[in-house]
């Protein structure tokens, strides 16, 4: 780990390289995702995404300076990670029209899981076979992307929409878009506050008085209700009672009125129980978010493209959110770091 000890002085250097991935995951690369969906169907593309993520990592075990980790782990690997999310998720919404946020659900909930795997696996990897080994174990992990891509079921070509003009492709038409243009600022806002906590919770959880382990126990928590309330809010909203936008606007409102809740947990206790109901809500709102897509555009191919760009617009949320909420450096909590960091959850909430 003496690697990485030369760049720690400068905070964004640390997670340039992750960054490019989440960006990946859930933006710039999304469009990119549901085009070739489209094009060649959701099973080649996402087995494509496998192969390249797992590569991306295998490459980046053999880097010897940290631009070759952003190219490796960063493009690659993210791009990767891109061709696998957008066209899955599209497509398994397709797959039961019916019971469209609790499929995502299910859907989105395993990344919980493996959030949950990873947080101590990946630890336990680096102190035994370095981060170039880790990264190793990890590129063996993603390859098995390919099989599970090769799971999809390949959906029947349909008619072009109605009212789509010819030769107009799915990208132009929701540029148009302006319900789906509104749709996706309002999750460009969303985003900018729905990482904080996720980012500097541990630094917080040091500062109200919690040791390694009491601060390695809120987060956990944190990660593991929010799989429990991504199935929670699948299932409530297959519902008929009230309109699936309804229940996002609720828990999209919960989330943020806890996030501004946040600061005043002053004690282990406190701090646990306020993110034990963040991670919760916030969980609850993500596969109300992309099942949501569909009542905005509607349920047809479209959906697919409607998915990857506005992964694309939130990505820059995403990305500059938690950084403009406070500067973050391991092991330095001075009372400057602390105000900034109240400071950040009330800000990041009013997103």
């Amino acid at each position: 780990m003496g690697y990485w000890d030369h760049w720690a002085p400068t905070p964004w250097l640390p997670v340039l390289p992750v960054s490019p991935s989440l960006g990946g995951d859930t933006g710039v690369a999304g469009p990119l995702g549901s085009a070739l969906s489209t094009r060649f169907g959701a099973r080649p593309v996402a087995m494509a995404g496998g192969l390249l993520s797992g590569l991306g990592l295998l490459l980046g075990a053999f880097a010897t300076h940290i631009t070759h980790l952003y190219l490796s782990v960063g493009l690659l690997a993210g791009l990767g990670w891109a061709l696998v999310f957008t066209p899955s998720l599209g497509t398994v919404g397709r797959y039961f029209p019916a019971r469209r946020a609790l499929a995502t659900g299910l859907v989105v909930s395993g990344a919980s899981v493996s959030g949950l795997a990873l947080g101590p696996l990946v630890p336990l990897l680096l102190d035994t076979y370095g981060w170039r080994g880790a990264l190793l174990l990890l590129a063996a992990i993603s390859f098995n992307l390919v099989a599970a891509g090769a799971l999809l079921r390949p959906l029947p070509v349909t008619d072009r929409p109605p009212g789509l003009p010819k030769g107009e492709i799915g990208l132009v038409r929701l540029l148009r878009h302006g319900p789906f243009l509104r749709y996706a600022l309002a999750f460009v806002l969303v985003d900018a506050g729905y990482y904080v906590p996720f980012v500097h919770g541990e630094a917080r959880a040091h500062e109200v008085g919690c040791d390694e382990e009491k601060a390695g126990l809120v987060m956990a928590a944190m990660a593991g209700v929010d799989g429990g309330g991504r199935l929670v809010a699948g299932w409530l909203a297959g519902r008929p009672a009230t309109p699936l936008l309804r229940h996002l606007f609720v828990w999209v409102t919960l989330t943020g009125l806890t996030l501004l809740l946040l600061p005043l947990g002053t004690s282990f206790g406190g701090l646990l129980s306020l993110a034990l109901t963040y991670g919760f809500c916030a969980g609850a709102l993500v596969p109300l978010q992309f099942s949501g897509v569909a009542e905005v555009v509607g349920a047809g191919p479209l959906v697919v493209h409607a998915m990857g760009l506005m992964q694309m617009f939130e990505s820059f949320g995403s990305l500059l959110g938690a950084p403009f909420a406070g500067p973050f450096q391991p092991g330095r909590f001075c009372e400057e770091g602390m105000r900034q960091r109240r400071h950040a959850y009330p800000w990041s909430s009013l997103a």
